[in-house]
């Protein structure tokens, strides 16, 4: 098996509606880089990641000029060796997210080609769909409330509530919702906008109304992350606090939260998604797998991780719902709120390029 082609393709997305998030300017834009891996047998496979300087912390020109670095390169390289062509690559995008996680996934899903199986079941196989929640932006509480009660009749049953900015209005925002929708499951997203003191009052206020808070402080504030979690009655899970496998393992070995989130376009891809969940598991905490604002090739990525995992309690795929003309093909299916993955090889998507 032989590459004879890999080729990166920059994408400028457009979002439905501006995305605001505690201690970020709003976003209105994301730019996809898009890999194509060709095979001497005209297989194809596909892999994605996205750059942004507030969501990854990439210039989007930068992980371009890594990831054409990584194409060149990667024609030497025997496709289905994932860790030898990985280690091969690392020079070439050591500080580039966005090609660690767009060759790595393109990788595993033409491994996923070649061996004739959904990438899920390479990975583990544990389930074939997981419920996902949807998010509900920074909002008053009126809006709030109507936007939740559209994503009901969109079927969805789990939602995540951004926050961070007014513990105070957050609260009236979860208690409103919880009102309106008492069957619904709720998260909180501070996105690190809390103090100790305010992530604990809004723990102890909304305690029989949440599944879980995410990260209340600032990512770099650890010793405060820890202390909500060891005063908190709702489960706590670091987000923007957890990197990669490094900062995974310094978390769970100091008992700083009760989980963590998984996002391969930050991580670097699968290949380090897989250690940090095992990291998780020993440690006897939760994976989350998340997302930033991404098409749907690096959702069904995320997808198929998800599902290959026992320890995954949580998913939060709905990155691709904001998206304008994201040319993937999805493979997976979208139904009253739980993704259903497609059985077929890989990751199971396309990819329409004009």
């Amino acid at each position: 098996m032989q590459i004879t082609k890999a080729v990166v393709t920059p994408v400028e997305l457009n979002l439905r509606h501006p995305v605001r998030m505690a201690l970020l300017p709003e976003i209105t834009q994301v730019t996809a880089l898009f890999v194509r891996i060709e095979i001497l047998a005209g297989r194809i496979a596909w892999g994605c990641a996205v750059a942004h300087p507030h969501l990854t912390g990439e210039d989007p020109n930068d992980g371009l000029r890594a990831c054409l670095a990584c194409a060149d390169r990667t024609l030497d390289l025997h496709p289905t060796n994932i860790n030898y062509s990985l280690a091969e690559l690392a020079p070439l995008m050591k500080d580039s997210p966005a090609a660690k996680c767009a060759f790595d996934l393109a990788f595993h899903d033409l491994l996923g080609l070649a061996a004739e199986m959904p990438l899920y079941r390479l990975l583990g196989g544990y389930r074939h769909r997981i419920q996902t929640s949807v998010t509900i932006p920074l909002t008053d509480v009126q809006e709030s409330v109507e936007l939740a009660c559209g994503c009901a009749e969109r079927g969805f049953r789990m939602l995540k509530i951004k926050g961070g900015l007014d513990p105070e209005l957050d609260v009236r925002r979860v208690q409103s919702i919880h009102r309106a929708l008492p069957d619904l499951i709720l998260r909180l997203d501070a996105d690190g906008g809390y103090s100790v003191h305010d992530a604990l009052e809004v723990s102890r206020a909304l305690e029989d109304k949440l599944e879980m808070l995410e990260q209340p402080t600032s990512p770099e504030d650890l010793i405060g992350l820890q202390q909500v979690t060891r005063n908190s009655p709702v489960p706590i899970l670091a987000d923007q606090s957890v990197a990669g496998p490094a900062s995974a393992l310094k978390l769970a070995a100091e008992r700083t939260i009760d989980g963590f989130s998984v996002k391969l376009a930050t991580c670097g891809g699968l290949h380090c998604a897989t250690q940090m969940d095992a990291i998780a598991r020993a440690a006897g905490i939760a994976t989350m797998v998340s997302c930033l604002i991404e098409p749907a090739l690096l959702i069904a990525a995320g997808l198929h991780f998800a599902l290959s995992s026992p320890n995954v309690r949580y998913a939060d795929l709905d990155g691709h719902l904001e998206l304008l003309e994201d040319p993937t093909l999805a493979g997976f299916q979208l139904q009253d709120g739980w993704l259903v993955v497609n059985d077929v090889p890989g990751l199971g998507c396309t990819v329409e390029m004009l």
